[in-house]
């Protein structure tokens, strides 16, 4: 009883505190605003590149070291008033003492040289560790987290990287993305928890967690302001390729795309970037109704609005839906954008906002209200008092404790696909060849996002960590693992330019060995370069993998993927497969001792994996995807390819599922599903296992999917041991939207499975 009364007294002590505390901001910022001018407010709205106001020969590049130029910064942070500031200087990571230094200076300009001290607040893309920073931790990318079907991982990656961009005195952090990633085309989809909605509203939360804190107190100098993005349907581009337009209908919208943002809302997500392309032939960036009646007023977000890269400015430029750039931003502010990412010419986006507000075409009410949010979530970092965090205070920043969580994070992620005759783990010291261009590549391990934008300089600040190769030696011994590329990505290219360097050699090597390690894959690529228009492997590598093929030799391929690439043609070849995804500086360490051993593997597939470059389905799809002989004088069969399903993936121990039970098998609209399995570990080797809950609606006023994921738990089961895993699932989560886009739960029969066992249950 004494111990509920002091927490209950320790959390009223935090609701008056948080109260108070929002008072005092609130009486802050309104005072502030009230006494600032239209110029100044403008300005707060502006978020401009680094090297705008670094030393170098334009806007667009800077010298090295990285300084800021007195004159420029002036002009820009004083003069124009401008109140955010993004990225680094020629797409390079810096040193922690580099950005502090640099970062001091930004806020001295600032907060010195303007009346009203306001700081400048600096964001950046930190994705999978600290992008821009030399020396930070780089764990799994999103996609290969959630391969890992455990989001304690995706928490780990979030908490370490807000300490570490902290650490290089940046306080607010572009991520998570919480797009749907259901097109393996698409150039970021490795940016994405993959295929599944649920997946991604789970490993969303935990990253929101993990960035801000189980309080939301960004004042905490361990913690970085969360940006989601990118508000909404981003991925789901009819071409595949980035920033093109997508046709998404409302019910589609509100039950796929719009949850994992409602529900990092619900967990404190304080700020939100928009989709830069276009749904239903409206630019998002133009569309009154997501951003103000869907985003702020449904969901309740009152968090900061924020554009992508100079997508104000593609109103005009690309989409042709402002005749001129002053109309653009005229569009974009009015239908609820709070700062424009310029992110170059910042005085013409400036000198049009001012122009619009002082000829009624943008009411002040709009400009107070964006710049109120901006000036409470640089209250809620603490800027105005802290505006710099010292890199000095950070003993934790790139340390071998942050390290075992990268490790852990990958080592629980790579997903084992394909295992004839158990040929791994591999036993003893054999001879081990590694292949194929991705086996001795650290750029190739960690993909985009990695010390630069396209992950073209990884090389450069990874040295310290092991390639596959590298790793594989010190598993099995230096004279035991030979390295022969045989196929290689060409300098200087594009992600997807290969040329051949000796494929002979591989083969002769191949000849003389136990095993072929044969690392295939891609190149790093985000964005628009990333763009693609055939999903299946470059054709040196396939012709690679058959050439060692013919050895007779057994092979194990391992996939260093952003996206699932076809290899239908070559999988019968391969002995055993691995899909490594982009695993991070310790990728190579965790994938070796898998191979040994050491790990079983836990992973499973966040993705489905398609067989064919037309096969390009998410594994909720409706049930007229697949269709027999129809009678009479049409003979016709409609397939789903699928070379692996989504959900799949191997262990060196054997699962066996049995005693499935539910509590009823009658249920109303305000009841919850008692469901249990028994799961047993009848190998020999201690595992983990990913225990998932799948719900059929078997009639519905809209076809339904043949089945959606309700609900997973990964647990760890020893050799030999059994364990109950049990889901408490409401009756209203098997809700779909329907045709008026409501959240409807129909009467009827639904069936729930477990692996291969399943009971159907009725609402009533």
């Amino acid at each position: 009883m004494k111990k509920y009364i002091h927490s209950l007294f320790i959390l009223l002590l935090v609701i008056s505190s948080n109260e108070s505390l929002g008072n005092e901001k609130e009486k802050f910022v309104n005072d502030l605003i009230s006494k600032m001018t239209l110029e100044e407010k403008v300005g707060q709205m502006t978020q401009i590149n680094l090297t705008v106001i670094a030393k170098g020969p334009n806007r667009f590049s800077s010298s090295f070291p990285m300084e800021i130029d007195d004159s420029r910064a002036n002009k820009a942070l004083v003069d124009f008033k401008v109140g955010s500031v993004l990225n680094t200087i020629n797409n390079t990571a810096q040193k922690p003492s580099v950005w502090f230094k640099n970062i001091s200076k930004i806020q001295k300009i600032a907060m010195n040289n303007n009346r009203l001290g306001i700081p400048v607040i600096y964001g950046i893309d930190a994705i999978h560790g600290t992008t821009y920073t030399d020396g930070a931790t780089m764990f799994p990318q999103q996609i290969t987290t959630a391969a890992s079907w455990n989001p304690e991982n995706a928490y780990n990656m979030a908490q370490v990287c807000a300490y570490e961009t902290r650490a290089s005195s940046i306080p607010w952090n572009f991520s998570p993305v919480l797009d749907l990633g259901l097109d393996p085309r698409f150039p970021r989809q490795f940016e994405t928890f993959g295929e599944d909605p649920l997946l991604v509203e789970r490993f969303g939360v935990e990253m929101i967690k993990g960035y801000q804190g189980f309080d939301n107190n960004v004042s905490n100098k361990h913690k970085v302001a969360a940006c989601m993005k990118h508000f909404v349907g981003y991925h789901a581009t009819i071409s595949g390729k980035d920033r093109t337009p997508a046709y998404i209908p409302d019910n589609v919208l509100s039950e796929y795309h719009i949850e994992s943002f409602k529900k990092a809302i619900e967990a404190g997500a304080k700020t939100v970037m928009i989709n830069s392309g276009l749904i239903n032939g409206i630019p998002v960036h133009s569309d009154y109704n997501l951003l103000i009646n869907i985003l702020r007023n449904k969901l309740g977000f009152q968090g900061v609005i924020l554009t992508d890269w100079e997508d104000i400015r593609k109103l005009h430029d690309r989409d042709k839906v402002a005749k001129t750039q002053k109309e653009a931003v005229k569009i974009a502010i009015n239908a609820g954008i709070d700062m424009s990412m310029v992110p170059y010419e910042y005085e013409q986006f400036f000198n049009d906002l001012v122009e619009l507000v002082e000829e009624g075409e943008v009411s002040m009410d709009r400009i107070n209200d964006a710049v109120k949010r901006i000036l409470e979530l640089k209250f809620d970092l603490d800027l105005f008092q802290n505006p710099v965090t010292n890199y000095e205070d950070y003993e934790d920043f790139g340390s071998k404790k942050h390290h075992q969580l990268a490790y852990k994070a990958a080592s629980e992620s790579i997903t084992l696909l394909k295992n004839n005759n158990s040929i791994l783990p591999i036993k003893g010291k054999p001879r081990i060849l590694v292949a194929g261009p991705n086996g001795n590549n650290m750029r190739t391990l960690n993909g985009a996002w990695s010390y630069s934008w396209q992950g073209e300089l990884t090389d450069r600040f990874a040295g310290d960590y092991n390639t596959i190769f590298e790793a594989l030696q010190n598993n099995f011994g230096n004279n035991n693992v030979k390295y022969v590329s045989g196929v290689s990505y060409k300098e200087n290219g594009s992600y997807y330019d290969m040329v051949e360097d000796n494929i002979n050699n591989a083969v002769r090597e191949a000849k003389n060995s136990d095993y072929i390690i044969l690392c295939l894959g891609e190149n790093t690529y985000t964005e628009k370069p990333g763009d693609l228009n055939d999903l299946n492997l470059h054709k040196l590598q396939v012709k690679l993998a058959k050439k060692l093929a013919e050895t007779g030799k057994p092979i194990i391929l391992i996939l260093n993927i952003g996206r699932p690439r076809l290899i239908s043609d070559i999988e019968p070849f391969m002995s055993a497969i691995v899909n490594i995804y982009l695993p991070g500086n310790f990728g190579g360490d965790a994938l070796s001792d898998i191979l040994s051993g050491k790990v079983n593997p836990s992973g499973k597939l966040p993705y489905t994996y398609p067989a064919y470059p037309n096969s390009l389905i998410p594994y909720y799809y409706k049930p007229s995807e697949v269709q027999n002989n129809s009678q009479g004088a049409y003979n016709y069969v409609g397939e789903v390819n699928n070379l692996y399903d989504f959900g799949f993936g191997l262990s060196y121990s054997e699962f066996t599922y049995s005693d499935l039970e539910i509590n009823n098998d009658q249920f109303n609209l305000d009841d919850s599903i008692k469901i249990s399995v028994n799961v047993q570990n009848s190998g020999n080797i201690d595992g983990f296992e990913t225990i998932q809950l799948y719900s059929s609606d078997l009639y519905a006023s809209l076809t339904p999917d043949v089945k959606r994921l309700r609900d997973f738990e990964k647990v760890e089961i020893k050799a030999g041991e059994s364990k109950t895993i049990t889901f408490d699932l409401p009756v209203s989560e098997l809700a779909f939207a329907n045709s008026d886009n409501q959240f409807v739960v129909e009467e009827g029969k639904f069936k729930l499975s477990i692996d291969n066992l399943s009971r159907e249950i009725t609402v009533r």
